[in-house]
């Protein structure tokens, strides 16, 4: 079972090593860069001969990745989010089967829990939610490493080039084609985007967005809103 490891990328030579080191080897690596100006390409080149050059947009940029991906199953990775020692093991056991063994349907996907890399009693909180949430309620985010077979992926759409809720949108479609489940395994993140805004800014933020979503409200117009 081969898997490919599709990573999108802008200026992130402060986080991308780190990453990549996570990953470690035997996988294809695909960086899909969509206009850095710092080193991240010459980090990337110390990893991977495949970096591709494409528009802004994480949707366009993972889906772009999976067209030039070879591997049977595809992970996107956050440049940001350093996976755990046994990732490969995670995700072949639960997909052959050897895992969740009294799940009925065919497993097509999943992620893993989510870890921050700060310290603080609010992160340990919004980890607890985040997993919760994915574990019961099967919305799964881009930041806890979404894996998927690559025929389910193709056959569902993939990230269909959305430039907001492209993750919560992918999800919702393959759950269609089989159970995603979340992994007994952390996936660890930074705490950027939280300390950036503040938690509460931040958090209350993300709750408006997927509200506005769910409601019928298109990505591409939730984006021009969120860049407002």
């Amino acid at each position: 079972m081969s898997i490919s490891v599709i990573i999108p990328t802008l200026n992130e030579e402060h986080n991308l090593e780190d990453t990549l080191k996570s990953v470690g080897q035997g996988v294809e690596i695909i960086i899909v860069d969509c206009g850095s100006r710092d080193a991240t390409r010459e980090i990337a080149r110390g990893f991977t001969e495949k970096i591709i050059i494409t528009e802004k947009g994480r949707g366009i940029q993972m889906d772009m990745g999976a067209r030039e991906a070879s591997g049977d199953i595809l992970l996107f990775l956050h440049a940001d989010t350093s996976l755990p020692e046994n990732w490969r093991g995670c995700i072949e056991n639960v997909l052959l089967g050897t895992d969740f063994k009294s799940v009925p349907t065919l497993v097509v996907g999943g992620g893993f829990s989510l870890k921050i890399d700060s310290k603080g009693f609010s992160f340990r909180l919004i980890e607890a939610v985040a997993n919760i949430r994915a574990k019961y309620l099967g919305l799964i985010y881009g930041d806890q490493a979404i894996f998927v077979r690559r025929d389910a992926f193709f056959s569902s759409g993939g990230f269909m080039g959305l430039p907001l809720m492209e993750d919560v949108d992918f999800i919702r479609r393959i759950r269609k084609k089989g159970k995603v489940l979340l992994l007994n395994a952390d996936v660890s993140t930074s705490s950027r985007q939280w300390q950036k805004k503040g938690i509460l800014k931040t958090t209350i933020g993300n709750l408006f967005f997927l509200s506005l979503y769910y409601a019928g409200v298109s990505p591409q117009r939730l984006y021009r809103l969120y860049y407002a």
